[in-house]
């Protein structure tokens, strides 16, 4: 079974309260300690989403008294120009060594056009404790949210992206920088150890939640040496996944098929860069960013949570940041907790705000407020326990 858990008896393909069920576990020990969970509300509407899924997990503690501890911490732009600095090397070990999970926000602000903070928190967070998982669950709970007009009934695509790896890792360098022959190189790193693992939790994952295809996103007809290890190492592992339809796709045409038709793939599996591009797409024709959330993994050791929408600094402040991406991440740290029937209660909450139409204004008909619409979750979560 892996570290997903899967419910027997749930059909993915046509409920769409299923639809928005997924489940996984850190092999965390309760019985050890209190969970210790750093918050970083971060920049732009990181703050103000991360605090409507604050209102939503309080609600849930006074109804049911989780045992959780949330340790509040300031990183982020403000810090980065107030002091000069974006997480010292004492902090990062304190994040490290004395917490289980980082609740994210969002990083970026334009005020910090290099984006130094975002390298040195979250990236580093990323690769430093090897949370290799980039697990990505986009949803369309109804088919009125896709911007695609021929969309007639909800369906999910699981995007697995591995995060340590690729052109993420800051190889590479310049020559004659400044000159009409200036040169730049980006190197793309991959590893059988990297690619075999990713690909591995996406065949477990479809295995344990009864979803019947995998498919590989690259572009092995041009990356030849990246490609064929991805392709060879994806054939390998899928022998042992016989039950499991497996199939590959040059990134470009992926692309245009999720445009074309989206419900027509069930789990991706793909490096840093075609993950980070690829899921986001996945994430728009499913309703938009503000409806997704991202959960960076090593399992049984860490784990970072974050919407995938970013900081959004042209609405922060305005009242319309949509915090359901924020909210449903909260739901994937409870489960990573062991509290399933809690992020479910959450997932349930959710969908029926989305069918009252209590909603901010990127999604269709959407007139309420950030506030109003984390507000109406946390209450009906809460009234939901009696």
């Amino acid at each position: 079974m892996g570290w997903w858990w899967w419910k027997p008896g749930l059909n993915l393909s046509t409920a769409r309260r299923d639809l928005l069920s997924y489940s996984l576990s850190s092999h965390f020990s309760l019985s050890c300690q209190m969970p210790r969970i750093a918050v970083i509300p971060g920049d732009g509407i990181g703050v103000e989403v991360v605090a409507e899924a604050r209102r939503v997990l309080a609600a849930l503690d006074d109804a049911e008294t989780l045992d959780l501890e949330l340790v509040d911490w300031d990183l982020g732009a403000e810090r980065y120009l107030r002091d000069g600095i974006a997480i010292t090397e004492e902090e990062f070990r304190a994040l490290a060594d004395d917490h289980d999970a980082v609740f994210l926000g969002a990083l970026g602000d334009p005020r910090v056009p290099g984006m130094e903070h975002i390298k040195a928190i979250l990236l580093e967070l990323r690769f430093k404790l090897d949370l290799y998982v980039n697990f990505r669950p986009c949803v369309l709970p109804l088919a009125r949210l896709s911007p695609l007009a021929r969309t007639q009934k909800p369906f999910r695509i699981d995007t697995f992206r591995e995060n340590t790896e690729g052109l993420y890792t800051g190889l590479g360098g310049s020559f004659k920088t400044g000159t009409p022959d200036e040169i730049a190189i980006e190197k793309d790193l991959h590893t059988r150890k990297g690619v075999e693992r990713i690909i591995r939790a996406a065949f477990e994952y479809a295995e344990s939640r009864g979803r019947g295809r995998v498919t590989l996103v690259d572009k092995a007809n041009v990356q030849r040496f990246v490609g064929g290890l991805w392709r060879k190492v994806f054939e390998e592992v899928g022998e042992a996944y016989p039950r499991i339809s497996q199939d590959s796709m040059y990134v470009d045409a992926m692309a245009m098929d999720l445009v074309r038709r989206p419900d027509h793939y069930e789990v991706l599996v793909t490096s840093n860069l075609f993950g980070d591009i690829i899921s986001d797409l996945a994430a728009e024709v499913t309703g938009g960013l503000g409806l997704a959330p991202s959960a960076n993994i090593h399992p049984g050791q860490y784990a970072l949570f974050e919407p995938v929408h970013g900081s959004a600094p042209d609405i922060a402040g305005q009242g319309v940041a949509n915090p359901i991406g924020a909210i449903r991440c909260v739901s994937l740290m409870l489960e990573y907790f062991g509290y399933e029937h809690l992020g479910d209660r959450i997932e349930t909450g959710v969908l029926a705000s989305i069918e009252n139409g209590i909603t901010t204004p990127d999604l269709v008909g959407g007139k309420s407020s950030t506030e109003e619409v984390g507000s109406w979750i946390a209450s009906y979560v809460e009234s939901a326990s009696t």
